[in-house]
């Protein structure tokens, strides 16, 4: 049992194991895809595969479509030559659900699968035949945040944009140098509609995109390497950049489940680490729950996507929906257990939810410190979502999600995450800041995590994050019943930065300070601060 299109020409093997086969000619739908693209996406990794990549699969299989999607990959163009082209563009997807049972899913709606290096002159002139067809409607994106930057840390133009910059749009280096000169390409053969959909999980995704475009196309304008005209063009009704809100865990692929997949005797899924340190595989495994919700402003008009399962709004409700997950229902309780779980031992989301203090942490954290301020979107309903979370999404046995995965760039986080909801509190007339209980613990314990030591005593390597190199050095001579601990961790405390508010200002100075003494305690000491502290709310 091969994962390529000859191995799964044999569908009766196949279908006796449980997997899922493709229910359309594949043949067909990439002639159909070549000749009228409709949809390109940028980054080839697991949430691609297992989300955007189903959505079209399972549009197929139904024929609401014909077409399939066509994926480039900017980042790491191994992923493309290593994973991809030996699969023939097929990937497997097991999803991985809460009572048990995983569906195995062979996902051949990728038409094509091209490396977006303008180096690469065939794959290049590919992508600018793809961008100039009338056909075309949309273009996905999932980069990451940094995809999207120009600058560098010290918010400095980055090399390769400054001198893609001057150079214009003919070979870009850089990655939204590339993206910005495909546009260009639709620009130049008729200025014809679009949709740029950035499908990253981040606030307000569309204006980092549109913010790079914006900002190559006006500096190619002003350096006379393009036409003047393409700034207006990037600025006009016929182009949009979306928002959108996206949601759906796709860990690093697991050594347990490609154990079941090479049992049911799937052959040839030996992972590969790129020079670039990527971590891939021919499967992903991912969990059940996925939500995306888009913006619905599409120039070029689109495909009824709803079918697969996405769905369609206003901005405006676009922004209530990630506010409510990012702020409330998801992610404030994720970081909460990964700060915990690191301290407490934890090598996994799924075990944490067993555990009654950390369970009753995150409950009281998102229904009753959360959900007070939360605005509802009226699409996906904040409760419903919550309860989602906690009783499906968190407890999954078989999703091997890690505490230190979600640990990273905890400094990060804590101000969307947390301070959201503070400055909620702060602006009601009805409720008080000083009242939260659970939040200032978390602040609390994720400086007794910058210790680097666990409950029982233990080092342990934090999770990296770009402030570890500059807080650090505040908590690295903190002893247990450190007297000078408050003097120590105040200038911490201080950064409003990374709280998102004025600790002093919302009245959570003090208990962040006054829980941080009690998880210095001892050995034991964090494990009975939070037992005390949730078993008092």
């Amino acid at each position: 049992m091969k994962l390529t299109l000859e191995g799964i020409s044999d569908r009766k093997e196949w279908e006796q194991k449980g997997y899922k086969l493709p229910e359309y000619n594949i043949e067909k739908m990439r002639e159909n895809t070549k000749s009228k693209p409709f949809w390109i996406h940028f980054g080839a990794g697991n949430l691609f595969r297992a989300f955007h990549a189903r959505v079209v699969q399972n549009m197929l299989n139904v024929g609401a479509i014909d077409r399939g999607l066509v994926v480039a990959e900017g980042f790491d163009y191994e992923i493309i030559k290593k994973m991809y082209e030996p699969h023939d563009n097929l990937g497997l997807v097991a999803t991985l659900k809460s009572d048990g049972s995983i569906d195995k899913d062979v996902v051949a709606s990728v038409a094509e699968a091209l490396p977006l290096d303008s180096a690469d002159e065939k794959a290049y002139n590919r992508l600018k035949e793809i961008f100039a067809n009338d056909s075309f409607q949309m273009a996905t994106f999932t980069i990451t945040e940094k995809g999207y930057s120009l600058v560098n840390a010290k918010g400095e133009t980055m090399a390769d944009v400054a001198a893609d910059f001057e150079a214009g749009p003919d070979k870009p280096s850089s990655y939204m140098g590339k993206v910005a000169s495909l546009l260009y390409n639709r620009y130049v053969n008729g200025a014809k509609p679009i949709a740029m959909v950035s499908t990253d999980n981040c606030s307000h995704n569309g204006d980092k995109l549109y913010a790079a475009i914006d900002e190559f196309a006006k500096a190619w304008s002003k350096n006379g390497v393009a036409e003047a005209g393409f700034a207006d063009y990037v600025n006009s009704d016929k182009v949009s950049f979306t928002w959108s809100m996206i949601d759906k865990i796709t860990p690093r692929p697991d050594a347990n489940v490609e154990k079941m997949l090479l049992d049911d005797g799937v052959e040839g899924l030996d992972p590969v680490i790129t020079s670039k340190n990527t971590y891939v595989a021919p499967f992903v495994n991912a969990e059940e729950t996925e939500y995306l919700v888009i913006e619905d402003k599409f120039p070029n008009g689109r495909e009824a996507l709803e079918a697969g399962g996405l769905m369609f709004t206003d901005r405006e409700t676009v922004d209530k929906v990630e506010k409510m997950k990012v702020c409330t229902c998801l992610n404030p309780l994720h970081t909460a257990l990964a700060i915990y779980g690191c301290l407490l031992g934890y090598d996994k989301i799924s075990e944490e939810m067993k555990d009654d203090d950390l369970r009753k942490m995150i409950e009281i954290i998102g229904y009753k410190e959360g959900l007070p301020v939360v605005v509802n979107p009226g699409i996906l309903d904040p409760k419903k979502f919550i309860k989602t979370v906690l009783e499906v999404r968190l407890p999954n046995p078989f999703m091997p999600d890690t505490p230190q995965r979600i640990a990273t760039d905890t400094s990060q986080k804590l101000a969307i995450r947390f301070g959201e909801t503070i400055k909620a509190y702060m602006a009601s007339d009805e409720l008080e800041a000083s009242d939260l209980k659970l939040i200032p613990l978390v602040f609390a314990g994720w400086l007794r995590y910058l210790m680097a030591v666990d409950d029982n005593g233990n080092a342990f390597e934090p999770s990296s994050d770009p402030m570890l190199a500059e807080l650090t050095p505040y908590l690295k001579d903190i002893k247990w019943n450190d007297e000078q601990a408050e003097k120590k961790i105040l200038p911490i405390l201080a950064k409003s930065e990374i709280f998102g508010v004025n600790l002093a200002e919302a009245g959570l100075l003090c208990r962040v300070v006054k829980y941080f003494k009690e998880l210095i305690a001892g050995v034991g000491a964090v494990r009975t601060t939070l037992h005390k502290y949730v078993s008092n709310n």
